[in-house]
């Protein structure tokens, strides 16, 4: 058997499974009143359905609020550590214990291989279809037709943009094949795979609308096309498939992963198409700045966050206005209100499914006296006043660090936040185990006994191809002006001052701000999984070196992570934050004084190359013979 028999099958080639609401599809009948091909494709409206029911599949595997089913990315990373309920699946990828004959999320929402195969070859069903039976357009809308297929085509090129985002080297499928053909399937070369997305991406680019108002707003158009461009082009540039030191190195071709600045030349073209990218002589995108500076209330009108949290910042992850100026790509309804429960804190009867650790909270920048940004682990943090025992209040931090985090002595609609007693405690029942809460993404005027659904995160925002065009510019010319300029903008978009201006001839200094406002930017919206992998964080030499040194910076795992910090990004370890009562410190909760002292809270499974990509399934193997694993599996 070969490759295609792997993919779910049904009567007749052109048959699909539809993933919609229904438990039954016109397309998946018994014989007796079956619907075939002829029949579907000869009708628009039945054509169109299927187009529909892809939306709903694209939509299912690649979910940023819950990747894992249950739980984001983020608690398989060093984001956020996941809690124990619906099987620890989080926790099951942070020990090590996946593998090519299963995955921890066994009950998948279609973000497999197999899965991705399956609905690649819907969109390849669907684009024989039309044109094998010459399909006839919308009667009542003249050009939808035409519409339809470029958005299969994105669809096409966006699922196996979701494979090579997981697996590296795989198969392009731009065709369907009979059951029992000959062909012998084989992994191509990544960056051949990219070329093929980008085909597909121009095969869009020249059906779909510039936009799409209304009703419609939010369906495949130019932008989402040449999003996905830059998307890929810049996964290409990266070290993983760009110069990188790949351990033990089997890749089938592995020989054309050599450096070529021309990979960064090209995402930054397809970057800056995104950026510049104009609909009636305006604009596409642009960064959302609804709100002032004096405001602090949530969308109900009200400020329950001791002033902390932007008015502008809520409305960023969920408001609509905001989705239109830069939402480049986006799903609705991604959760709903028991999503908010999940990581709400006890106080508020919540259950902490996934909570923020110290190796992420530190990437949130301080203000510095002369007007600047700077890490808290920089050599002039203590010099300007940054104290470990009161990192929070004690000097300004980037104003994003208050949207997506809530700590111990945060306001948290209006009460305060205490992890050193009560039922927010850390390590008591349903509480946080880093001394730390979700809050990004939680719409705090909304209790969780009410029924709502959640805007997950986009899945491409504007400034994610602002900080690619950056890394391109700063690769290949070096910093600039004009990029030093474009990242300040997104700052002052989030009340953030801007970058140090020594930034502006130093590329490693450079790099190192484009690395942590990418970091901060898009906490928590599935893309620090993917991008530590892309960069090869867990073999990086100078990551190593930082890992040796927390190795011999104390006699216990605590006193490591006291004396020796920023932690390696090695995704060996994650680390917290408790508070210690004493009757010196500076942080105030009731009758109450306390400092901060950092504490380690688990030891993590991150195995160079095995973890870099997700095996193939053994199974899969073994009706292809044709494909060859990954590296370490």
């Amino acid at each position: 058997m070969k490759f295609i028999q792997n993919l779910k099958y049904i009567a007749l080639i052109l048959m699909l499974v539809v993933s919609s609401s229904c438990d039954e599809d016109f397309l998946d009948r018994k014989p007796d009143d079956q619907i075939d091909a002829e029949q579907v494709f000869l009708r628009y409206n039945k054509a169109n359905q299927l187009v529909t029911d892809l939306y709903a599949n694209i939509k299912s595997a690649n979910k940023p609020l819950v990747f894992f089913n249950h739980f984001s990315t983020a608690s398989a990373t060093d984001e956020n550590e996941g809690s124990n309920v619906e099987a620890g699946i989080t926790n099951k990828f942070n020990s090590g214990d996946w593998s090519a004959n299963g995955m921890p999320d066994r009950s998948d929402t279609g973000q497999y291989w197999w899965s991705l195969y399956s609905k690649i070859r819907k969109a390849n069903v669907f684009l024989e279809g039309v044109k094998t039976y010459n399909t006839p357009d919308n009667p009542l809308q003249a050009g939808d037709l035409e519409k339809r297929k470029g958005e299969v085509y994105f669809m096409r090129a966006y699922l196996h943009y979701l494979l090579i985002r997981m697996y590296g080297e795989a198969v392009y499928m731009d065709r369907t094949w009979e059951v029992g053909s000959d062909i012998e399937f084989k992994k191509e070369s990544y960056h051949a795979l990219v070329e093929k997305i980008a085909m597909d991406c121009d095969s869009a680019l020249a059906r779909v609308p510039d936009v799409w108002r209304g009703a419609d707003f939010g369906r495949i158009d130019k932008g989402a096309c040449l999003g996905l461009k830059a998307i890929v082009r810049w996964m290409a540039a990266t070290p993983m498939w760009n110069g990188g030191n790949f351990p033990n190195d089997t890749r089938v071709f592995a020989s054309e992963y050599g450096y070529n600045q021309s990979r960064w030349e090209a995402a930054k073209i397809a970057a800056k198409a995104v950026m510049d990218f104009k609909v009636e002589g305006k604009p596409r995108y642009s960064l959302y700045k609804g709100h002032s500076e004096t405001d602090f209330n949530d969308d109900a009108g009200q400020n329950k966050n001791n002033s902390k949290v932007y008015a502008r910042l809520w409305d960023l992850l969920f408001n609509m206005d905001a989705f239109e100026t830069e939402a480049v790509f986006f799903v609705t309804k991604d959760k709903n209100h028991a999503w908010q429960g999940d990581v709400y804190p006890p106080s508020w009867n919540g259950s902490t499914r996934q909570a923020p650790v110290q190796e992420q909270v530190d990437e949130y920048e301080y203000i510095g006296p002369d007007g600047y940004g700077y890490p808290i682990y920089g050599s002039k943090a203590a010099e300007h006043g940054y104290d470990d025992e009161n990192p929070y209040e004690g000097i300004a931090r980037d104003p994003r660090f208050y949207r997506d985090v809530t700590y111990h002595g945060s306001t948290f609609k209006g009460t305060v936040i205490n992890t050193a007693t009560g039922p927010d405690k850390i390590g008591a029942t349903n509480s946080t185990t880093t001394g730390y809460f979700q809050r990004k993404v939680i719409r705090e005027s909304w209790n969780r006994d009410k029924s709502f659904d959640i805007n997950g995160p986009a899945i491409w925002r504007l400034p994610e191809f602002i900080y690619i065009y950056c890394e391109a510019v700063n690769e290949t010319t070096g910093p600039n002006a004009e990029i030093y300029d474009l990242l300040n903008m997104v700052r002052e978009r989030s009340f953030m001052v801007p970058i140090p201006p020594a930034a502006l001839s130093d590329k490693a200094l450079m790099n190192e701000y484009i690395q942590r406002e990418r970091r901060v930017e898009l906490y928590y919206e599935n893309n620090r999984f993917w991008a530590t992998r892309l960069y090869l964080d867990a073999s990086n030499p100078m990551e190593l070196e930082k890992e040796a040194q927390w190795e011999a910076a104390g006699s216990t795992n605590d006193e490591r992570s006291q004396n020796a910090w920023p932690y390696p990004k090695t995704q060996h370890m994650i680390n917290g934050m408790k508070p210690i009562e004493d009757p010196e410190g500076k942080i105030v909760i009731g009758n109450k004084r306390y400092k901060m002292r950092r504490f380690y809270v688990e030891n993590r499974v991150f195995i160079a190359p095995r973890h870099y990509l997700f095996p193939i399934m053994q199974n899969e193997l073994v009706k292809t013979p044709g494909l060859q694993q990954n590296p370490g599996w």
